[in-house]
């Protein structure tokens, strides 16, 4: 769907739809009597039709040669910006076979007039448009590349109409970026693993990095071996395909505009781009979204993407071990020993544990980046989702104001963490009789997320670093909000809120 999202102060007289977001137990006339002729019409009889308003309950209704969409928002004191994002995604979900529509930006949610730096609940003018026309965009992706007879694809306007337009394009412009990178991240994780490859993916990247102006370093498996990558190499001896380790440099002091010292950011993300357990293999349920591994690794790329035209001010190192998990006569067995980047030791016990395998080797390679902070991202274990469910993805961090950062920008880009711990006494479950460590705790899988990212924290030479377990929503079995059925691109947006808000963390 190709999705045209412009701001102005009037409804256009070729808008065949116009949405109209309600707050639950208002005045319904209210609201439309602050449109103008001939867009005011009788609303006395909307509630005897069962209409509250309701969070995303919508009505339909048909007058004056226009159909009129009222969008619930739900309870005004329960307003957030994330309350208007799934707003837009109920809107834009109602545009099939549309070309015209506009919606009404309640005036209510402007004269609450808070800066951009201030809570969710009192946003500004930027601030809403920014996060209706993302859930309008959102809601708008759909994935064909391989449906023999896709629907013809619709060029869809639509104007967001408010009172100050004009300060509002700002917002309106980094809602096109966000977009952009996520549904970017969707496309690139919803190919099936048979041709997104590593190499593939690797391809993709340099491709990106051409277009969005960053350096890019592809390291085949030789140079992976010279580099002592051994969890990424023992991770990729399974598969008949190669592995590839990607790096990514967006600095904008190539920029000659920009002056002093900048920060660096570290990115990882993980890369498998089909996990089939390896020898601990998976069962056929288990394996059947699994090119969804890669995950992590799409939305970093996606997020860089568009670093340059988000004219972010600091230095991002992306940092992507990609690889398949795949059984075979050379592929890991349990008991066997990987030496990794960081010169520790790990026992494999499970080779179905390998995100944490690559990742530790990526870690490593941040972490000799001397970053400001690392961040990582993956679908590591399902422990998260048992713990979390489907929407919500673990934080574990070892820096207090790096966690709470992110946190904060999760909020504004709705996509819920929940932070767990880093219990310092679970670290003997990882104690190996012959290595250093092995890569799974104790039988059970207790605390496996937690072990897992106690298990991270070993290779990033005490940086502050944060990790996403992302097993959870980077993937929807349903339609929820602005996600889509399939790869989600959770995360990219999170990280993008991140890095446009970043401050050097000394003088914060």
């Amino acid at each position: 769907m190709s999705l045209e999202i412009t701001v102005g102060d009037s409804v256009p007289d070729q808008a065949v739809l116009l949405g109209i977001p309600v707050f639950e137990g208002e005045d319904f006339g209210s609201r439309v009597e602050l449109l103008r002729p001939p867009d005011r019409v009788d609303t006395s009889y909307i509630e005897k039709l069962g209409f509250t308003a309701k969070l995303n309950e919508t009505l339909v209704l048909t007058m004056a040669n226009r159909i009129y969409l009222l969008v619930g928002l739900g309870a005004r004191e329960d307003f957030s910006l994330d309350t208007l994002r799934r707003g837009g995604a109920v809107f834009g979900r109602s545009l099939h076979r549309i070309s015209d529509a506009a919606l009404v930006l309640p005036r209510e949610l402007a004269e609450l007039n808070g800066d951009e730096e201030q809570s969710s609940s009192h946003p500004s003018w930027q601030a809403l448009v920014q996060t209706l026309s993302e859930g309008m965009l959102l809601a708008a992706y759909s994935f064909t590349s391989f449906k023999s007879h896709p629907e013809p694809e619709m060029v869809q306007r639509i104007k967001v109409v408010l009172e100050d337009s004009v300060s509002a394009e700002p917002g309106l412009s980094k809602a096109r970026l966000m977009a952009t990178a996520t549904c970017r991240a969707r496309d690139w994780v919803n190919e099936p693993a048979a041709s997104m490859t590593p190499v593939r993916f690797a391809d993709i990247a340099v491709q990106v990095a051409q277009e969005a102006g960053l350096s890019i370093e592809v390291w085949d498996e030789k140079r992976i071996e010279e580099e002592g990558l051994g969890g990424l190499l023992g991770v990729a001896s399974g598969s008949a395909r190669p592995p590839r380790l990607i790096k990514l440099v967006y600095d904008p002091k190539t920029d000659h505009k920009t002056e002093g010292a900048v920060n660096t950011v570290a990115l990882v993300g993980k890369g498998i781009t089909f996990d089939s357990g390896g020898l601990s293999l998976k069962s056929q349920e288990g394996m059947a979204t699994m090119k969804t591994d890669m995950a992590g690794a799409a939305a970093v790329l996606a997020a860089m993407s568009v670093l340059a035209e988000l004219g972010i001010q600091l230095k991002v190192v992306g940092i992507l071990p990609v690889t398949e998990n795949m059984p075979s006569g050379t592929a890991l067995k349990p008991g066997d020993v990987l030496k990794m980047r960081s010169g520790k030791t790990v026992e494999v016990l499970n080779t179905d544990a390998e995100g944490r395998l690559i990742l530790a080797d990526a870690l490593a390679l941040a972490a000799e980046e001397d970053p400001t902070a690392i961040i990582d991202l993956a679908t590591l274990t399902g422990a998260c989702v048992v713990a979390l469910g489907p929407l919500v993805a673990g934080l574990m961090g070892n820096t207090d104001w790096l966690c709470e950062r992110l946190e904060t920008a999760a909020e504004r880009a709705g996509e819920p963490l929940w932070r767990l711990p880093l219990p310092r006494q679970y670290k003997s479950h990882l104690l190996s009789d012959i290595a250093d460590l092995k890569n799974i705790g104790k039988p059970g899988g207790q605390a496996g997320a937690l072990v897992a990212g106690l298990f991270l924290e070993e290779f990033i030479d005490g940086k502050p670093w944060a990790h996403l377990d992302i097993a959870g929503p980077a993937r929807s079995s349903e339609v929820e909000g602005v996600m889509p059925k399939g790869a989600t691109g959770f995360g990219a947006r999170t990280l993008l809120e991140l890095l446009s808000t970043w401050s050097n963390p000394e003088v914060s």
